[in-house]
C-alpha cells in the first residue's frame, strides 16, 4: 500500500516542495521516516502515531515507511506531521489520496489538533509557484499564508475536522485574502521632538536617499527619540517588500495570527551586549539576524562603540551587498539585508565632551580611545554625520507643536517619486545604491560645483568611497529641493554632513 502527498519545506526564506511518500509493507511493525529529517522530524513519528489513535483510527500493524522528498536536502521542523498523517490514512485506505493540486502543513498534538508553524508565507509563495491550489495549514498561520495570491488557503484547527472536509461531509471555509494593516498610529511623531532642526534635516535626507547616519551628542539630546521616529517618514512599503519582509518575520517566528503582516517598516535596535551571530545570523539550523530582520527598514545601533568590535565589523559586507551568507554544519543560506543603518554615540565615555557645563573629566587620550573602538571603514560606509546638541532651557519650555511626521513624510515621498522616475518605474534603486553607472549620468557635477568637491577632498582627506557618497547624498538634496541638477549648495550641505572628524576630537 502506498499514498503520496504534496507538502513543502523552507530554506533560508525560500520554500521548496516536498512530498512525503507513504509505503505500508509486509514485516515487523515499524515505523521508519528517511530524507534527511532532522530530530523534530524523527520525533514526528510519535505525534501521529498518537494522532492518528486518538481520532478513531487504527495505526497499521505492519513495516511503515515515510519517505521525504528530495531525500538529498535536509528537512527541519515539525511541519511534516500533518503531510505523514494524511499519507498513512491513504495507505491504509481510510481517506481518499488527496489531489496532485493539494498540499499540508502543520505540527500535530498528541489529540490531534494542530499547532503554528514557522514560514507559513515563504511556503505559501513557493506552493503558487509550483503549481499548488489548495493549502491546508494550521489555522493561526492562515492569514499569512492566505497573503499569496492564486492560492486558496484553508484554516485547520484540529485532524477531525480536515478528514471530514477531505470527505465532503464538512467543508471547511477557505481564509479570505489578508488585508495587511498599517498601524502607522504606533509609531512615534516628530511633533514631540523640540528644537534639533539640524537632526532633523538629516533624518529627512537620510529617509529620502535611504542613506546611513550616525548621530553624535550627549545623554538626554534626543538621539534615541528622533531615531525611533525614523519609520514614521519612510515611504509606506510596497505588497513586494510586504512579503519579502513578512518571509523573513515568519522564519523567525515574529508572525502571529493577530499580526499576519509586516506592514509598517520594521524599527530593528538590538542590545550592545549582541553577539557576530545574532546580528548576521545563525544557530545550528541558520536563522535570519538583526540586519535580515531590518530587511526593507532600520537598523538602530545605539552606543555603537559599546558594541564589540567583531559585531560591527559584520555589517561592513552586508551594508555593500545587500545580503548576507550564513554558512552553518546544517547548511548554507543566504538571507536579504538591504537595512537602513541608523547609529548613535556619545562623543566620550563619560557622554559630556565639549559639553558647556565642563563635566567632562575624560582627556584627550580617552576620548580617542573611545572613537578608536568605530573603525575607518566602517565609518567610511556612513553618508551623514550629524552632531546633536544639548537642548537649553528656551527650547525645551516651548509648547507650540514641531512639525508632524506626515509634512516630513510627504516631501520624503516627493524625492522618491523623483528617484523612481530617474531610475525606472520597475526598478528598486534608490539614491544610496546607486552603482558608478548611475553616478556618473545622474550626479555630473557643474565647474563651481566640481571645485567645491575638490577642495573638501584634499582638506577632509576622503576616500574613493566617501567621495561617493558624498555625491549621492547631495543627489538626494536635490532632490528634496526639486531640482534635476546637483547646485553648490547641495553639495555644500553633503559636505557639510561629513565634517565631523574622528581623529581631532
Amino acid at each position: 500500500m502506498f499514498a503520496r502527498v504534496n507538502s513543502l519545506g523552507v530554506s533560508g526564506i525560500g520554500g521548496y516542495p516536498v512530498t512525503v511518500e507513504v509505503n505500508i509493507s509486509n514485516g515487523l511493525p515499524a515505523f521508519d521516516v528517511v530524507g534527511l529529517g532532522d530530530t523534530a522530524v524523527k520525533e514526528s513519528r510519535e505525534r501521529v502515531r498518537a494522532a492518528i489513535k486518538n481520532n478513531g483510527f487504527s495505526f497499521p500493524v505492519s513495516r511503515l515507511t515515510v519517505n521525504l522528498a528530495p531525500a538529498d536536502r535536509k528537512k527541519a521542523g515539525t511541519l511534516y506531521d500533518l503531510p505523514m498523517l494524511i499519507g498513512i490514512l491513504s495507505a491504509t485506505g481510510d481517506l481518499k489520496q488527496p489531489e496532485a493540486d493539494c498540499a499540508f502543513l502543520g505540527e500535530l498534538s498528541l489529540a490531534g489538533e494542530l499547532r503554528p508553524i514557522l514560514g507559513a508565507l515563504p511556503m505559501a509563495m513557493a506552493a503558487q509557484r509550483e503549481g499548488i491550489r489548495r493549502l491546508f495549514v494550521p489555522a493561526e498561520n492562515a492569514p499569512e499564508a492566505a497573503f499569496a495570491d492564486g492560492i486558496q488557503v484553508y484554516p485547520v484547527e484540529t485532524v477531525g475536522q480536515l478528514i471530514r472536509h477531505l470527505k465532503g461531509e464538512e467543508p471547511i471555509q477557505a481564509q479570505p485574502p489578508t488585508q495587511p494593516e498599517a498601524g502607522w498610529d504606533l509609531v512615534p511623531d516628530f511633533a514631540d521632538v523640540k528644537g534639533q532642526e539640524n537632526v532633523k534635516r538629516a533624518l529627512e535626507i537620510a529617509a529620502a536617499g535611504g542613506h546611513n547616519i550616525l548621530i553624535v551628542g550627549p545623554p538626554g539630546a534626543g538621539k534615541s527619540m528622533m531615531a525611533k521616529r525614523l519609520p514614521g517618514i519612510l515611504p509606506d512599503m510596497s505588497r513586494e517588500e510586504m512579503i519579502q519582509v513578512t518571509e523573513i518575520h515568519s522564519v523567525a517566528g515574529l508572525t502571529s495570527r493577530k499580526k499576519p503582516i509586516v506592514a509598517v517598516r520594521p524599527f530593528r535596535a538590538p542590545h550592545h551586549t549582541i553577539s557576530a551571530a545574532g546580528l548576521a545570523g545563525g544557530g545550528t539550523i541558520p536563522r535570519p539576524g538583526e540586519i535580515s530582520l531590518a530587511h526593507n527598514a532600520v537598523l538602530f545601533l545605539d552606543e555603537l562603540p559599546e558594541f564589540r568590535p567583531d559585531v560591527l565589523e559584520v555589517l561592513r559586507q552586508p551594508m555593500e551587498d545587500g545580503e548576507v551568507t550564513v554558512s552553518r554544519v546544517a547548511g548554507t543560506v543566504t538571507y536579504p539585508s538591504r537595512f537602513m543603518l541608523v547609529c548613535a554615540m556619545n562623543p566620550c565615555k563619560c557622554g559630556w565632551y565639549g559639553h558647556p557645563s565642563g563635566r567632562c573629566h575624560c582627556s584627550i587620550n580617552d576620548v580617542r580611545r573611545y572613537h578608536s573602538r568605530i573603525s575607518g571603514p566602517l565609518l567610511d560606509r556612513i553618508d551623514l554625520i550629524v552632531e546633536v546638541p544639548a537642548l537649553d532651557y528656551e527650547e525645551l519650555r516651548r509648547r507650540d507643536p514641531a512639525e508632524p511626521s506626515s509634512e516630513i513624510k510627504k516631501r520624503v515621498n516627493a524625492a522618491r517619486e523623483r528617484q523612481r522616475r530617474r531610475y525606472g518605474e520597475n526598478s528598486t534603486l534608490i539614491n544610496a545604491r546607486i552603482g558608478p553607472k548611475e553616478l556618473r549620468e545622474y550626479c555630473a557635477l557643474e565647474p563651481e560645483s566640481e571645485a567645491l568637491m575638490k577642495d573638501a577632498f584634499t582638506a577632509m582627506g576622503l576616500t574613493a568611497r566617501s567621495y561617493d557618497r558624498i555625491l549621492r547624498v547631495a543627489r538626494t538634496i536635490a532632490d528634496l529641493a526639486g531640482s534635476e541638477r546637483i547646485a553648490p549648495e547641495h553639495i555644500a550641505e553633503a559636505i557639510q554632513f561629513r565634517t565631523y572628524d574622528f581623529r581631532e576630537q
